[in-house]
């Protein structure tokens, strides 16, 4: 997996096939190879940051030669585990931070399953209006669960969707496969990376001598993602030293927990891009913006000059990443989308439950369904309940994919200056997990992940522990600080770059509470 994440990324890296993997080969256990999925998502932000350190600051590459290979990378299949489950480890206070809304569900719907979301007021909003449920009802959550009950699994996903809402009927893999949507993934790759035109790499007097370990140091990231996979994307841009300035619109929520975890070693700030004042400051941030990463869903920044094309003919040579739940193509490009709805409608859910025809053998178990089931508050019918990952694994690995897609462009950019833009989203990414499980069919272990004898999909050496014990303990990689919330208990980084910082700079700030300007 390794290879292919590389391959996706633009080409191989240097000493992408050294790269040693230490601890469980399964410390995410499930029927899909996710521990695969987490280690190779984590090694190629390792494996891009090691060639980005190995270029002199502001020296030029020569077309068609590549930086020397990097320091020797180690992967510890704990340290993934832990950050890969994150929000659960989560503490302030003392007390947990994740919680999850009674509506963020499978529930049991007239002809099979539908996963809904509810996490956010507004969606909640929605979700109910759609199933003209009104928000005076004495208990909303128990009517959208008769409501749905009454309904086929795809007019529930309709309805919710028609009214901005967010809902998945829950398919088979060859269900999505022949999906529309599905069928437009299948030709992508898992990340799109291109140039966009010629450019000369921007803001070369405000960067300093890269340091060692520090890969991103003096480069400028504008940060317009939200939820997970964005910001766990850009938190480990700053892990390695990139002055990370998160911009939310000051009349969008978020969940304190995500910012919590999400946060460390950013700023954050708020401004309306509707209001002029604060448009004319954007406009000042972007100009001497080396990195835009955004969030939002394809088209929805459009109106204010943010598509990539027109990032490239304002700043030439600017690295832009775009990530979404659906990917840029197909009927869904522009439909919202969080991990456990993406896992719903691809088929990952009946997969874990072990009701896919094609799930085929279990990573690791013999038996049942696997995951944290901490959000699947299902009630009514057991034949065929979906399962779960036993992570958020589609946004966390997507999150260290676009970390990688941006350090990549950044070495790219040395070697061909211009504009380079790379896509990804959830749904390619559960794609390419699927990927590897039809692949696994019939043999043993993990595909693209440790196996017994040695060796990754991508060649990698690798060092496991005997055994497929799941338990992962925690315990070394938590930290505790003082935050502005009070003492925060959080998970560190799973990278470590030599000669690099063991965590963050410093915790998550107040959302908003930072000044509109580069450090």
């Amino acid at each position: 997996m390794i290879a292919e994440a590389a391959r996706a990324l633009g080409g191989e890296f240097p000493g992408q096939d050294t790269v040693t993997i230490i601890g469980s080969p399964q410390a995410l256990p499930a029927r899909l190879p996710v521990s695969a999925l987490a280690q190779a998502s984590v090694a190629v932000v390792g494996l891009a940051a090691g060639e980005l350190n190995a270029i002199p600051a502001e020296a030029a590459i020569p077309a068609g030669a590549g930086p020397r290979g990097g320091e020797p990378l180690t992967i510890d299949s704990g340290a993934v585990a832990a950050a890969f489950t994150s929000e659960r480890h989560l503490r302030l206070d003392g007390r947990p931070q994740i919680g999850m809304d009674p509506l963020s569900a499978f529930l049991p719907t007239a002809d099979g399953w539908v996963r809904l979301h509810g996490n956010y007021p507004h969606h909640r909003a929605r979700l109910r209006a759609a199933l003209g449920i009104a928000d005076t009802a004495t208990d909303p959550t128990a009517a959208v669960r008769a409501a749905v009950a009454t309904l086929p699994a795809t007019e529930v996903e309709d309805r919710v969707v028609a009214h901005g809402g967010v809902a998945a009927a829950v398919r088979d893999t060859a269900g999505w496969r022949e999906h529309p949507q599905g069928r437009a993934l299948a030709g992508l790759p898992l990340a799109g990376m291109h140039r966009l035109g010629d450019g000369h790499p921007p803001g070369a007097g405000h960067r300093p001598a890269r340091e060692r370990g520090r890969p991103a140091a003096g480069i400028r990231v504008l940060d317009l993602t939200r939820v997970i996979a964005g910001p766990i994307g850009t938190r480990t841009l700053a892990f390695l030293g990139a002055d990370v300035l998160r911009v939310d619109s000051p009349r969008l929520p978020e969940i304190p927990a995500q910012h919590l975890d999400t946060g460390p070693g950013k700023r954050s700030a708020f401004l309306d891009l509707g209001r002029p004042a604060d448009r004319r400051t954007f406009e000042e941030l972007l100009a001497s913006a080396d990195v835009v990463v955004s969030g939002y869903r394809p088209g929805a920044l459009d109106r204010f000059g943010l598509s990539p094309r027109a990032l490239h003919e304002r700043r030439p040579g600017i690295v832009v990443v775009t990530l979404s739940a659906w990917g840029p193509a197909g009927p869904w490009a522009g439909r919202r989308g969080f991990d456990s709805i993406v896992q719903a409608a691809t088929g990952i859910a009946t997969t874990e439950a072990g009701d896919d025809p094609g799930s085929g053998r279990p990573e690791g178990r013999s038996e049942g369904r696997s995951g944290d089931r901490s959000g699947d508050r299902s009630e009514g019918r057991s034949e065929g309940r979906p399962g779960v990952l036993p992570a958020q694994a589609l946004d966390h690995a997507t999150g260290y994919l676009t970390a990688a897609a941006v350090l990549r462009a950044l070495t790219l950019r040395h070697r061909e200056p211009g504009s380079w833009h790379a896509q990804l989203s959830l749904a390619q990414t559960a794609t390419w997990l699927l990927a590897q499980r039809a692949r696994a069919d019939g043999k043993t272990g993990e595909t693209g992940g440790a196996v017994t004898g040695g060796a990754t999909a991508g060649g990698a050496a690798v060092a496991s522990a005997s055994g497929n014990a799941p338990a992962v303990d925690v315990a070394p990689w938590l930290d505790t600080v003082d935050s502005h919330g009070g003492r925060l208990t959080y998970v560190l980084p799973p990278l470590r770059v030599a000669g690099g910082p063991r965590t963050w700079s410093h915790p998550p700030l107040p959302l908003g509470a930072s000044s509109p300007a580069w450090l």
